[in-house]
């Protein structure tokens, strides 16, 4: 078969899939109600993510079981965070699922090494960090779908010179984040990803940057994530010194902020995350000097734009939460 008209059949499946999915989570009630952590204030559909596990099991029924162990784990990682989108879990169920999920992937790998096994550890620790990273992003209309896209087009365009990984899990993976953001990359979203799908599709981030990683021997591609990583991490360490349960919901990242207190639309401030992810990796990839010395500097600029925002900016959010207590 014509491997464009496979994929346009694929397509229709899971344009197909999403709706069928809707239905059900509009009969389930699984929805996702506005809170005062919330930057949306209308009832959506909650779980509509589950479109990249789907993704991940209808491109195994296409081009065949290549990657048993990845799909095994994807597959128990959605499963747990689906479960917690309907009824939350406590973080200790969560935790270890996703260790296990990561450790299968890690076999998948084929990088097991019981004599290395605290570099196994730690590297099974920061992998779990990235993709709760990636969970914890996802709170506005675009940028989870926007985003993986944003990482996924230079993964396309690597694996295209040196084949690290199987050329249609990467179309079929931005397939499926095409359907999802055609719902919900928009000013009135359909639905949300959920704990299912900003976790699904970490992983199978996580999966494909780690397979390039493995092969190149060059760590330095961790750019592709360095974005939402500056974010994450710097707005952990805000938390931290402001005494904070991290635990508990927020609305301290720079996006948010952007978004609630400067009242940027959702579709703007998830394009600008996208753009700025898009430029900083192909910058990696097409620019003639030093990876390393690269990464070095792109981390020192996004590091000071961060401090630099939230030094202008975030007495917006501290009155947000004055009035809250009034």
């Amino acid at each position: 078969m014509n491997t464009f008209l496979t994929y346009g059949i694929i397509f229709v499946i899971l344009f197909v899939l999403e709706s069928i999915y809707f239905k059900i989570a509009d009969k389930c009630n699984i929805i996702d109600k506005p809170s005062e952590r919330s930057s949306h204030s209308t009832i959506v559909l909650r779980g509509g993510g589950i479109l990249f596990l789907l993704g991940v099991w209808v491109w195994s029924a296409f081009f065949g079981f290549q990657y048993p162990w990845f799909l095994a784990a994807v597959t128990l990682v959605a499963g747990i965070s689906f479960i917690d989108d309907i009824r939350s879990l406590p973080d200790s169920i969560r935790l270890v699922v996703q260790f296990v999920a990561m450790f299968l992937m890690f076999y998948q790998f084929g990088i097991l090494n019981w004599q290395s096994w605290w570099m196994i550890l730690l590297a099974l620790i920061v992998c779990v960090g990235i993709s709760n990273a990636y969970n914890f992003m996802d709170g506005i209309n675009g940028i989870t779908g926007g985003y993986s896209i944003a990482v996924l087009l230079p993964l396309i365009y690597l694996n295209h010179k040196i084949s690290f990984i199987d050329a249609n899990f990467l179309w079929v993976t931005l397939l499926s984040l095409l359907v999802f953001c055609f719902f919900n990359f928009r000013k009135r979203a359909k639905c949300f990803a959920g704990d299912v799908g900003s976790l699904s599709i970490a992983f199978i981030i996580v999966f494909s940057l780690g397979k390039l990683i493995l092969q190149t021997g060059d760590f330095t591609y961790i750019v592709f994530l360095i974005l939402y990583g500056v974010d994450s991490v710097l707005t952990i360490c805000h938390r931290i010194l402001l005494h904070e349960n991290l635990g508990k919901a927020h609305r301290k990242h720079a996006y948010q902020l952007m978004a609630n207190e400067l009242r940027i639309p959702h579709v703007v401030v998830s394009s600008f995350y996208m753009m700025l992810q898009l430029l900083v990796s192909f910058g990696l990839i097409l620019l003639p000097m030093n990876h390393w010395l690269y990464l070095v500097m792109i981390l020192v600029v996004l590091c000071g734009s961060y401090l630099l925002f939230m030094k202008r900016y975030y007495h917006l959010h501290e009155s947000y939460l004055r009035s809250l207590n009034n």
